[in-house]
């Protein structure tokens, strides 16, 4: 049974990308597991930690609590990141948790002429997103992940679906809601 990872960045309730998000995962088939960053005790990483991890990848050991993330995101089929954005990207606790997964010698390995592979077992990456504003013409958070994903994580696929404008006065938001749902529910997912 195919392991899908839900990385869950919505911090509104009542998130216009957790609804995007949920037609998504109905088009899944396999185990889903759902990381909500706003529910764990997830945090940037200080002083103190980067060093127990440098001490950690130096042993190789990598079942230590501080990698549990990598190891989630590592052994995934399918991913699934559903993050609003905000301020030309994401919301702050997603580049915390690509803090936490993006480890030398467990999710990439930097070649002798510095170039980084990638170990992820996943073949593609979904990211879903919403916008007040224009998003089609930016794009700037999920063009990161997608970096990450296809040079940091060896993940070669990736997708966005999106709803933008959904603040603009006088906006459908419904109807711009909808018009994503009907996307995602044609695409091949």
């Amino acid at each position: 049974m195919k392991k899908i990872l839900f990385i869950n960045a919505c911090i509104r309730p009542q998130s216009r990308t957790l609804i995007l998000a949920k037609e998504v995962l109905k088009r899944f088939d396999g185990e889903i597991e759902e990381v909500n960053l706003c529910k764990e005790s997830i945090r940037p990483l200080d002083w103190e930690q980067l060093q127990e991890r440098d001490r950690l990848i130096l042993q190789k050991n990598f079942s230590a609590p501080l990698f549990q993330y990598a190891n989630q995101f590592l052994q995934a089929d399918e991913i699934l990141i559903a993050a609003p954005s905000w301020d030309l990207t994401f919301p702050s606790v997603l580049r915390v948790y690509f803090e936490h997964i993006t480890i030398t010698g467990l999710t990439f390995q930097y070649s002798p002429e510095g170039i980084p592979t990638g170990f992820c077992k996943a073949n593609r990456l979904i990211y879903v997103t919403t916008s007040g504003g224009p998003f089609a013409s930016q794009q700037r958070g999920y063009g990161y992940i997608k970096d990450l994903a296809n040079t940091f994580y060896g993940i070669p696929n990736t997708l966005c679906f999106y709803a933008e404008n959904l603040d603009i006065k006088g906006a459908d938001e419904k109807g711009i809601v909808q018009k994503a749902i009907q996307d995602i529910q044609i695409a091949q997912i």
